[in-house]
């Protein structure tokens, strides 16, 4: 018996040109976080469409050999290299990720400013304030648009607290609570990496938990003023690694230890250049939280608290005298916040940690497209940068300390 020819489903109007416009990316290091860009990456043309955009995942620089092949067998890249410059010389790359250990990241910004690629960067942007605003400052010089990995501002709850914040319907904001408390060096056996190094991390848990906390009470609220601050590092030695993995996992560790650089804890208080009040907390050995990042925002005529461990769900109140039940309504997810219509169809489905970063990735490329700044930008980084020099300074000599003006297009105060 033979078979009929094959003949293809007609839809009466054929399509069979893809006529987006394809950008060229190159991303530097695949670990945890390069990967997660390059899932996001993939994700803009169906989640954004009207970008009439989509990008092609030209490049990846790591030295590790199985990320090189996992770049391109796993993940779709053309091809893989050992050495970022070899990516940033690639023409046909033409904005660039730069996801690396933070020690790297003013060397590899540099470059791509040198090689006139937009970036887009993982916090902190710097492992002080200097290198970060040396990297604002070139690619402003530039002219170049930027993306900082502040993923928590899109989430759709997060950006719904912003409006009623900046349209006033709390009444005027009087005080902000903002902790970002985890778990994931809570065992005296997680191994010493560098994250806890003072060369390759800065300070500790200030900037890689904190910073996102104060940026989003900027984003929110507005700009830091001042702070005071006290820290801690509560586990002072850590086994050292006799094999390194991926992220915070995938490391075995031997007898050996070294010693904890950088703190564990910071509490402090703020305020803000409108006057408003806060207190920020951060740990990243607190037994019993796995990632309970919080934020709340009080006014005179009401209050909005967020929790990234129910990120879909935003609590609200907004009367001063409610009657006997009188007190936070519990919303839902839904498409009058932010971008979550792009992902989910119904109220009460939920979104994830990596669809935040998708929406990062549309940012950055809207911007790439444009010339004009949507992402969190290298300012940004910059301003939470200061802010975390003045934590440090201030837990130091015990005194208030104000934070440093930058320069350039910030966005959480657009």
């Amino acid at each position: 018996m033979t078979s009929a020819p094959h003949r293809p489903l007609s839809t009466g109007k054929e399509i069979s040109v893809n006529s987006k416009k394809q950008i060229g990316i190159g991303i530097v290091s695949l670990g945890w976080m390069g990967r997660l860009h390059a899932r996001s990456y993939r994700s803009v043309s169906e989640r954004f469409p009207e970008l009439g955009a989509e990008a092609r995942l030209v490049a990846a620089a790591d030295p590790v050999v199985e990320a090189q092949r996992a770049a391109v067998e796993d993940l779709g890249f053309d091809r893989a290299c050992s050495d970022y410059h070899e990516l940033l010389a690639d023409p046909l790359v033409e904005a660039v990720s730069i996801c690396s250990p933070n020690h790297l990241h003013q060397e590899i910004a540099l470059a791509a400013v040198e090689a006139g690629k937009p970036f887009w960067i993982e916090k902190p942007m710097g492992v002080d304030s200097g290198q970060s605003r040396a990297i604002a400052r070139a690619a402003a010089g530039a002219g170049l648009v930027t993306a900082v990995g502040f993923n928590y501002r899109h989430v759709p709850a997060i950006e719904y607290m912003r409006t009623l914040v900046r349209s006033g319907e709390l009444g005027r904001i009087t005080n902000v609570r903002v902790w970002f408390i985890a778990d994931y060096n809570a065992s005296p056996r997680v191994p010493l990496t560098w994250r806890a190094s003072r060369e390759k991390a800065g300070a500790g848990v200030v900037p890689d938990l904190m910073s996102h906390g104060a940026d989003l009470a900027q984003y929110i609220v507005g700009r830091i003023a001042q702070v005071t601050a006290i820290t801690g590092t509560f586990i002072t030695e850590r086994p050292i690694p006799t094999k390194t993995g991926i992220g915070h996992s995938g490391f075995e560790i031997g007898d050996e230890t070294g010693p904890v650089e950088n703190e564990d804890y910071v509490g402090m208080l703020v305020r803000f250049e409108n006057g408003v009040l806060g207190t920020m907390e951060s740990s990243r050995v607190s037994v019993g939280p796995r990632a309970e990042y919080v934020v709340e925002v009080y006014g005179t005529n009401g209050s909005a608290r967020w929790n990234f461990e129910r990120l879909n769900e935003l609590e609200v109140c907004t009367t001063v005298d409610g009657g006997p039940t009188h007190g936070y309504t519990r919303a839902m997810a839904n498409p009058a916040w932010g971008e979550w219509s792009r992902y989910q169809p119904a109220i009460g489905t939920s979104m994830g940690f990596d669809d935040m970063k998708s929406i990062e990735a549309a940012q950055f490329l809207r911007s790439v497209l444009t010339g004009q700044q949507f992402a969190p930008s290298a300012a940004d980084a910059w301003c939470a940068a200061e802010v975390d020099e003045a934590i440090v300074a201030s837990a130091a000599d015990g005194t208030w300390h104000d934070v440093a003006p930058v320069e350039g297009p910030t966005t959480f105060d657009a």
